[in-house]
């Protein structure tokens, strides 16, 4: 007989589906508030490939993943990484769909949403806080779905310059407003914790779009309203 063909293994990993496997019911009434939530969401990733990922991560560093302290460290783990990228499974555009008519056609600002996201060069936490401002065009937004844009977008592997702009694209081309401002500071840990290890540093990105982009004037007044007394 000859040779069974094998699938290359880069392939077999890029297709497997996200969709985990386990089909054990929630056992929600022993689980706090948190904790079911956390347990919900591990139901769109493959948990047992993470937990597997995350045994094999301590044994190459040279740790024994079955000695007592580390036993629960593989589930723990996994139900983090679920709970972190949860954002990859949310769309938020849902949060954008239900708006008011107004006739406002001054700024509207957000300052300081908080927010966790994880760096994608190496998993490593950034965390900081969003500023969000837009001038309606005949519609507004609760302002706290201004923050769950920000949560949704945050939960899921990416670069700040990324999350910058892609808040700020879906404003524009969901309210359909005159003009959007978001500007984001955050520490990274990939560069206060390891490597060139300088805490206290910040990064600050800035999208601007509509009239923020090209007036000058209304670009002063956003970035004056959101530093406000802070400097």
């Amino acid at each position: 007989m000859g040779k069974q063909k094998r699938t290359p293994r880069k392939h077999a990993i890029r297709n497997l589906p996200q969709m985990s496997t386990d089909t054990t019911p929630l056992k929600t009434g022993s689980l706090d508030g948190e904790d079911a939530v956390s347990e919900a969401k591990s139901r769109v990733v493959d948990m047992q490939r993470l937990e597997q990922a995350v045994r094999e991560i301590l044994a190459a560093v040279g740790e024994d993943p079955d000695r007592e302290g580390l036993l629960e460290t593989p589930r723990r783990v996994a139900r983090m990484y679920a709970e972190l990228f949860s954002g990859l499974h949310d769309d938020p555009r849902q949060y954008l769909k239900k708006v008011f008519t107004e006739k406002y056609d001054e700024v509207v600002l957000v300052r300081d949403i908080s927010f966790n996201s994880m760096c994608e060069h190496h998993l490593l936490p950034f965390m900081g806080k969003a500023h969000i401002g837009y001038i309606p065009n005949g519609k507004v937004l609760g302002l706290s779905k201004l923050a769950r844009v920000v949560e949704s977008v945050s939960r899921r592997p990416q670069v700040q310059e990324r999350m910058t702009e892609e808040i700020a694209h879906l404003l524009e081309s969901e309210l359909d407003a005159k003009g959007v401002a978001v500007v984001v500071e955050a520490t990274h840990t990939c560069m206060t914790i390891r490597g060139v290890r300088k805490p206290g540093s910040l990064c600050v990105t800035s999208t601007m779009k509509g009239l923020f982009r090209t007036n000058q004037s209304s670009r002063t007044e956003i970035m004056q309203l959101i530093n406000g007394d802070r400097r």
